[in-house]
C-alpha cells in the first residue's frame, strides 16, 4: 500500500482541481471542477460563490465526494484519489486564517492571494473546507469493487 499512499499523496500534491460533488436537499447530483489547496491530506480548501450551486447544495446537505487526477496522462495511464467527506462555509473568526493558508498554498500551483473582504461581508465569494472521511484509489486487485483504501 506504501506505493499507492506515496502516488496519492503526489496526485493531491501537483494538482490544481478537484471534481466536487455534492447534491440538492432531493438528492440531485451536481459535479464542478473547483480550484483547491489540502491542509494536510484531511482537509480541502476551496474559494466560491456562495450562489454557485455547489455552495447552495453544502447548505442543504454537506456530504460530498471528490476526485482528483490527471487529464493529461495517456488513455488507460491515469492515476486517481477518491475521497468523501463533509463540507462546510468557513465562517467566523477562521474565514481569515483559512483565507490565508489557502492563499499561500494557492499561489505555488498558479493560484493568487485572497483578499479578506472579497470572502466577508459583501465580498463575493467565500471559503469553503471539506474535512476528508475515506480517501481510496482504484486496484484491479481489490475486491469486491476494486478500491483501495489509503491512509494519508
Amino acid at each position: 500500500m506504501a506505493g499507492f499512499e506515496n502516488a496519492a499523496r503526489g496526485v493531491l500534491d501537483e494538482g490544481r482541481y478537484v471534481v466536487l460533488g455534492t447534491a440538492d436537499a432531493g438528492g440531485k447530483p451536481w459535479v464542478s471542477p473547483v480550484f483547491y489547496t489540502m491542509n494536510g491530506y484531511r482537509e480541502l480548501v476551496w474559494m466560491s460563490s456562495p450562489e454557485a450551486l455547489h455552495s447552495r447544495n453544502l447548505a442543504v446537505r454537506p456530504e460530498v465526494s471528490m476526485v482528483v487526477f490527471d487529464s493529461r496522462v495517456e488513455v488507460g495511464g491515469a492515476f486517481a484519489v477518491y475521497m468523501s467527506g463533509v463540507a462546510e462555509e468557513v465562517s467566523g473568526e477562521a474565514v481569515a486564517e483559512v483565507a490565508a493558508a489557502y492563499g499561500a498554498a494557492a499561489v505555488p500551483k498558479g493560484g493568487r492571494l485572497v483578499r479578506i473582504e472579497e470572502v466577508t461581508g459583501d465580498g463575493i465569494y467565500r471559503m469553503y473546507r471539506a474535512a476528508i472521511r475515506e480517501h481510496w484509489v482504484l486496484d484491479p486487485d481489490s475486491r469486491p469493487d476494486g478500491r483501495a483504501a489509503v491512509t494519508l
